[in-house]
């Protein structure tokens, strides 16, 4: 048995990420292996607006073993099968970035080589007619998979879009029920070892002195043990990711649910629409340098889709990550650890992927700074990777009708993401590396929504002639539009298996 295992693992911040350390850890540390201890202010405000997802969600949902219609139910939830995008690329211009594949690969070359080749017969030709969940999202429609053979209704890729308070919520019930103990207090204090600096113990404003061997730091931006007691460090990315303000507001929802996410380009930045079953969560990040808070607030208004549920609320963050996402016997999630804009809806998947690499990597009293360092070296790549994705957004766009997007359009960006958008203006070739996030559809999607041409295509293509290319392409287009024709409004599926109770 090991002597050095841990004893203690005190969580500090609840919110989603706190949340969602705590039914993680309640999950699997079992039979009074170490008590897990969540400290949480009602006093200290969480971000959470309301959170558009990815379908990586549902491997951590599995992994609590949640049953997904109560998980609806009691999130006041919706599906999600990709993002629409307006006037990104310029004004007037709409594209979507579904989630699952686009066609089928032949021949042993990537269906995405087969499309730009007939994009060059057919100039006219829609690529999100060649995705179940494009067609979906336009039609309004949503199922889970079935076992339908070859058919892409097989395989519905799809995430959620839920209350982020509600989702709260509910993983501490589900905590609880598996031992983690919940503390309401104020931290006031936080105490180091003299000979290290670990983190003993941190005092409450009550007095109370609660210890542990490892403590978990989910107390958003502020930092309270990774940056204010441990002093980490911040990389900022401001200079790629120039929005630094976001002012969020609900509002009361309007005619069909949409399954997707919608994401509107304005003139110093862009507003979300995240439609739940009981109300639409909106948003405009920008960036402060070029309109005022007044400003976008008022613009922010003047774009919703029914009556404001509340009072406008401005939140300010830098873009960027801590030096350290693991430093001594502090690890940090959520916010704590850094923050990347949620335009492709990452903020949740990185406190999964930051838990899932913890739980790979789980210490005892020893903690030994050779796992140490590889979790810093994978949650590091991790969120470089998608925050280069998110830069590519602003980068390639057409735009020139405001300063904040002659910005982006001609600034430098980072070599990695300067490298994948060469490689695509060759032969619309991308490569996934190294398991990063986004795949090369997701790629694909956002470099042909916002007009990154190829000069050319895999020449392997040439293999098939152009009568067989047009004859594929056509019945896959037709398979996908009568598997779309399937399908049920998302409002009815959501009617006939997991409607939420009508708020009190």
């Amino acid at each position: 048995m090991n002597t050095n295992r841990l004893r203690s693992i005190v969580i500090v911040g609840g919110g989603t990420a706190g949340w969602m350390a705590a039914a993680t850890l309640g999950r699997f540390l079992k039979d009074d292996y170490s008590s897990v201890r969540l400290v949480e202010s009602a006093e200290i405000g969480t971000v959470g607006v309301g959170e558009a997802t990815i379908p990586q969600i549902k491997t951590f949902n599995r992994m609590l073993a949640l049953d997904e219609d109560d998980f609806v139910r009691k999130t006041q939830a919706t599906f999600k099968l990709g993002i629409q995008f307006k006037d990104w690329t310029r004004l007037g211009h709409t594209y979507l970035h579904p989630f699952g594949p686009y066609g089928l690969d032949m021949e042993g070359v990537s269906f995405h080589a087969y499309w730009l080749k007939l994009r060059e017969l057919e100039p006219d030709t829609d690529l999100s007619d060649y995705s179940l969940q494009a067609v979906a999202c336009r039609r309004g429609k949503f199922m889970r998979s079935i076992n339908a053979g070859n058919s892409p209704l097989s395989n519905i890729a799809y995430a959620f879009h839920f209350d982020a308070a509600l989702y709260a919520r509910f993983l501490r019930e589900y905590a609880e029920q598996r031992g983690v103990v919940r503390t309401e207090g104020k931290i006031v204090e936080v105490k180091q070892r003299g000979e290290d600096g670990f983190i003993e113990a941190v005092v409450l404003e009550s007095g109370e002195r609660i210890e542990g061997d490892l403590f978990i730091d989910c107390s958003g931006f502020r930092g309270l043990l990774i940056e204010q007691t441990l002093k980490t460090g911040y990389e900022d990315w401001s200079h790629w990711l120039p929005c630094n303000r976001a002012v969020a507001v609900p509002c009361e929802s309007a005619g069909e649910l949409t399954p997707y996410t919608r994401s509107t380009a304005r003139k110093a930045g862009w507003q979300w629409r995240i439609e739940l079953q009981h109300r639409i969560g909106n948003g405009y990040v920008y960036s402060s340098e070029f309109i005022s808070d007044d400003e976008a607030t008022a613009t922010l208004l003047a774009n919703l889709d029914g009556a404001p549920r509340a009072t406008p609320r401005i939140i300010k963050f830098v873009a960027g990550r801590r030096k350290k996402f693991w430093n001594k016997n502090c690890v940090t999630l959520g916010l704590a650890s850094g923050f990347i804009e949620p335009l492709e809806s990452t903020s949740i998947h990185l406190v999964q992927s930051g838990l899932a690499n913890f739980m790979t990597l789980f210490p005892d009293r020893r903690f030994s700074p050779t796992e140490i360092e590889q979790y810093n070296r994978v949650m590091t790549w991790e969120f470089e990777r998608i925050r280069d994705f998110i830069v590519l957004h602003y980068k390639a766009t057409e735009r020139n009708d405001s300063p904040f997007w002659d910005y982006c359009r001609n600034m430098s960006v980072p070599d990695f993401l300067q490298h994948k958008m060469d490689l695509f203006r060759d032969r619309g070739r991308i490569f996934r590396e190294n398991n990063e996030l986004f795949n090369d559809t997701s790629w694909f999607a956002v470099m042909v929504g916002q007009n990154i041409r190829p000069r050319s295509y895999d020449p392997l293509v040439d293999v098939m002639s152009e009568d067989e290319l047009r004859r594929r392409l056509a019945h896959i287009k037709e398979t996908i539009s009568k598997s779309a024709d399937y399908m049920p409004s998302h409002r009815e599926f959501i009617e006939k298996h997991c409607k939420a109770r009508a708020e009190r």
